[in-house]
């Protein structure tokens, strides 16, 4: 019975690595896929290059300057909680796009989808050390990052 409930506890540890894993590759994609799509979207949106560099860089000071308090927040209020927020905020703020033609709403939606990602990120790995024994937390937290 007890190697039972220690492998449903190392599959349950497994799901959260992987989950966690995702959300983090997602996040990161966010900035990669952007960095391939620059010219094409500039363009579309007649975005000068002052503008362009906003839509770049609006996602990543976001996630700079929120990624602490996003962190004591999730200790706070819950990590999963956080992470659900944080990929509902991320989805909508790189959804958005589609749907903006103006190069100031795509810095917006940008900045937005900047927040989302700074809420998953402390989240992630939040949930990894408080899941993971102390003797597996330094491998998983290696796998996240």
């Amino acid at each position: 019975m007890a190697e039972s409930a220690g492998a449903a506890g190392g599959a349950r540890r497994g799901w959260t690595l992987v989950v966690s894993c995702l959300a983090v590759a997602l996040v990161m994609a966010g900035v990669a896929s952007l960095t391939t799509a620059l010219p094409e979207l500039a363009a579309a949106i007649g975005a000068s290059q002052t503008q362009a560099t906003w839509i770049v860089d609006a996602y990543t000071l976001v996630l700079a300057g929120v990624l602490l308090p996003a962190g004591a927040v999730g200790d706070r209020l819950g990590r999963r909680g956080l992470l659900l927020a944080g990929l509902v905020v991320f989805a909508a703020g790189s959804a958005l796009p589609v749907v903006v033609d103006s190069p100031g709403g795509v810095i917006v939606c940008r900045a937005v989808a900047g927040l989302g990602a700074a809420l998953v990120m402390p989240a992630t790995l939040s949930i990894l050390t408080a899941e993971f024994p102390a003797r597996q937390a330094a491998r998983a937290v290696g796998v996240w990052a």
